[in-house]
C-alpha cells in the first residue's frame, strides 16, 4: 500500500488530522465507484470512510444490477439502443420531475462509465438476458432487454480479511447471479444443489456480493482501504469551498482534509423518522436498507446551504413481515410473491386497488391514494391474498406449504372466513374473487391491464406468457399476508449538476462538495427506469464525481508527512 492512502486513527487525539486529495463518505457502489474513479483519473490520496462496521451498504444487500442504457454489451450483441430511445423513455416517465440535464449526463456518462471500469478494475458486467425496462412499452422503452446489466461471480477469497466485512441480505440469495434466476437466462430449471453447495464451499457470491466485491478488490488494489465505524458529522468549510469533514469521535470531533474534493455517498434517509415526517409524500412502514441510512450526508449538505430536490419520493417497494430462520421479524419484499398466479391483492374494502404485477416502484405509489372525505389512506392495510395452488407452486418467503403454516401467515378454509380473520368486507371480498377467477379464465385482467406488459410476465411464474401471472383462486384453504409500504431507500437530497457538484440554494456550484446515490436528488425524479435503476444512476454519478474532483485544481499542496497506518 502507498503512504498516500494508509490509515490514520482518527479516535486517537481530539487534534488528529489526516490530508488527502479526495474524501468519500460511504461505501456502497456509489461511494467505491467513486473512489476508484477519483484514484484512477489522478487523485493518489483517496479516503474512504463508513459509518457502519461493515463495508457494502445497502448495494451489497441487493440484487446489484445496472441499468445502463446504450452500453457497449448491447453494441456486441446486435441489441439496438440509441441516445434519443432512451431520453425518451425517461421523458415519457417523468412527469416534470427528471431534470434533463441530469438525464442527459446520466445517458452519456453511463456507456463510459461501463466501458472505463471493464477496461481498468476488476469490475466486470454482462448482459441480464432478455430483462425488459420496468416500463417497457412506453415511447423509447425497451420490451427485449439488454440495458441491465450484472457482475458475474467474484470469489470473496480474493478479498483476504474484508471477505467477512460485507453487509448482509437476510433475503438475497448471495451465490446466485440473476441471469440463473426465471428474471434471467436460467427460466424455470434453477441450479443444481451441488453447484450452489460448491459455491458456497469456495465462497462465490453474486448479485450485490458480486458488484460490491468486485469493487472493493479495486479500491484495494489502488491501495485504497477503507476506514469502517467513522461516522461523518460536519463538513468544514473555508473561503466558500469544503476542504473537509468533521468525525465523532470518544474525545470530540477530529478532521481529516480534502484537496480535491469531497463526495458524499452515505445513502438515504429511509430510517430517520423525523426525515421521514418532514419530506416523504406517504406512508413509509418498512425500509429494507442497512439500518445506517439516517440521512447524514443530507444534514450535513443543508448545514451549509445546499439546495435540496426530489425530497418526497424513495424507491418504493411493497413489503411482507416474515420470521426468519432465527426467530426474528423481518422485511420481506414481494417483489416475485405478489405477481404469481393464483393471487391478488386486496384493501379493506376486500377490491382490488392496482395491477399487482406492475414494477414494485411505481406500485408504492398504490399505498398514498388518500380519501378526501374519510381521510383514509384507501389501501392500507392491503392484503396479499391467494389459495392452496399458489402455495404448493409459488411458495411466498421460504415457505411453501409443509408443517405447520406459519404465524405471519393467515389461514382459513374458505374466502368468507378468510375475510373475517384479516378484518375485511366479505361480501366485496368474495365478489372480487370471482370476477377475478372469470377473468382468468380468458388470461385477461380488464379492471388493471395485469399480464398485458411484458414486465408483468417477465417477473411471473417463468413461461412469460400471460398466464405467467394470471392464475385462479380456487383451491382452499386461502392465504393472506398483510403488505406494507415499503422503500429500498429515499431518493431525494443535495441538488447536482452533471458532474455531480453540490449546488446552493442559488444555483451555484458548493465547490469542493459531491454527492452521488441516495443521498443526491435522483436525476430519475419519481420513476425507476429498469433494473439497475437505482445503482445505475449511482455508480455514474459516483464515477463523474471521483473523475471531476480528480481533475480538479487542489486547493493546496500536501502540508503533512505519510501517515501511520492502523487497522481499519
Amino acid at each position: 500500500m502507498n503512504d498516500a492512502n494508509r490509515d490514520v486513527n482518527l479516535d486517537a487525539a481530539p487534534d488528529a488530522l489526516l490530508d488527502v486529495d479526495v474524501i468519500v463518505l460511504g461505501s456502497g457502489a456509489s461511494a467505491l465507484a467513486a473512489a476508484v474513479a477519483a484514484h484512477g483519473f489522478g487523485a493518489e490520496r483517496v479516503a474512504v470512510f463508513e459509518k457502519a462496521d461493515v463495508v457494502g451498504g445497502t448495494s451489497a444487500m441487493s440484487g446489484g444490477m445496472i441499468w445502463v442504457p446504450c452500453n457497449h454489451h448491447m453494441a456486441e450483441q446486435g441489441i439496438g439502443d440509441s441516445r434519443d430511445d432512451a431520453l425518451r423513455y425517461l421523458d415519457s416517465l417523468s412527469h416534470d420531475r427528471i431534470i434533463p440535464a441530469l438525464a442527459e449526463a446520466y445517458i452519456d456518462t453511463g456507456p463510459e462509465m461501463v466501458r472505463w471500469f471493464e477496461d481498468h478494475t476488476p469490475v466486470q458486467f454482462e448482459i441480464v438476458e432478455d430483462f425488459p425496462d420496468y416500463h417497457p412499452e412506453q415511447p423509447g422503452g425497451s420490451t427485449t432487454g439488454g440495458r441491465s446489466l450484472e457482475c458475474p461471480l467474484f470469489p470473496f477469497d480474493e478479498l483476504g480479511t474484508w471477505r467477512d466485512r460485507v453487509s448482509q441480505s437476510r433475503q438475497m440469495g448471495r451465490h446466485v447471479v440473476m441471469n440463473e434466476t426465471t428474471l434471467g437466462r436460467g427460466a424455470t430449471t434453477g441450479i443444481a444443489r451441488e453447484v450452489l453447495a460448491q459455491r458456497e464451499l469456495d465462497d462465490v457470491r453474486g448479485c450485490g456480493q458480486a458488484l460490491i466485491g468486485r469493487l472493493l478488490r479495486a479500491c484495494l488494489d489502488r491501495g485504497i482501504e477503507p476506514r469502517i465505524g467513522h461516522r461523518a458529522v460536519g463538513l468544514e468549510v473555508t473561503d466558500g469551498r469544503v476542504t473537509g469533514v468533521r468525525f465523532e469521535g470518544p474525545d470530540g470531533s477530529v478532521v481529516a482534509t480534502a484537496s480535491r474534493g469531497v463526495i458524499l455517498a452515505t445513502g438515504g434517509f429511509e430510517w430517520n423518522p423525523d426525515l421521514i415526517r418532514s419530506f416523504i409524500r406517504g406512508p413509509l412502514e418498512r425500509p429494507v436498507s442497512i439500518e445506517t441510512n439516517t440521512g447524514d450526508g443530507l444534514t450535513m449538505a443543508m448545514r451549509i446551504g445546499a439546495a435540496l430536490g426530489n425530497m418526497q419520493e424513495a424507491w418504493w417497494v411493497p413489503v411482507i413481515d416474515v420470521t426468519d430462520e432465527r426467530g426474528e421479524t423481518i422485511p420481506w419484499m414481494v417483489n416475485r410473491e405478489r405477481v404469481q398466479p393464483r393471487s391478488i391483492m386486496v384493501n379493506r374494502s376486500g377490491r382490488r386497488f392496482a395491477n399487482e404485477a406492475a414494477n414494485y416502484n411505481a406500485f408504492g405509489a398504490a399505498f398514498h391514494q388518500l380519501d378526501p372525505g374519510s381521510f383514509d389512506y384507501l389501501n392500507m392495510p392491503a392484503w396479499l391474498v391467494f389459495d392452496q395452488g399458489y402455495l404448493s407452486t409459488s411458495g411466498i418467503a421460504r415457505y411453501r406449504g409443509e408443517g405447520v403454516v406459519p404465524e405471519w401467515l393467515t389461514s382459513a378454509d374458505t374466502l368468507a372466513e378468510l375475510a373475517d380473520a384479516i378484518d375485511i368486507d366479505g361480501p366485496g371480498f368474495e365478489e372480487t374473487v370471482a370476477r377475478w377467477n372469470a377473468q382468468v379464465a380468458d388470461l385477461d385482467d380488464p379492471d388493471f391491464g395485469r399480464g398485458r406488459s411484458v414486465n408483468d410476465t417477465h417477473w411471473g411464474d417463468g413461461t412469460r406468457t400471460a398466464a405467467a401471472t394470471l392464475g385462479p383462486i380456487d383451491r382452499g384453504p386461502f392465504y393472506a399476508v398483510q403488505v406494507r409500504p415499503g422503500a429500498l431507500g429515499t431518493k431525494g437530497g443535495p441538488r447536482t449538476n452533471e458532474h455531480a457538484q453540490v449546488l446552493d440554494v442559488g444555483g451555484e456550484v458548493i465547490d469542493g462538495l459531491y454527492a452521488a446515490g441516495n443521498v443526491m436528488a435522483s436525476a430519475m425524479g419519481m420513476t425507476y427506469g429498469g433494473a439497475g435503476g437505482t445503482l445505475g444512476p449511482g455508480m455514474v454519478f459516483g464515477f463523474a464525481a471521483g473523475r471531476h474532483a480528480a481533475t480538479t485544481p487542489p486547493t493546496r499542496p500536501p502540508t503533512r508527512p505519510p501517515i501511520e497506518r492502523i487497522s481499519a
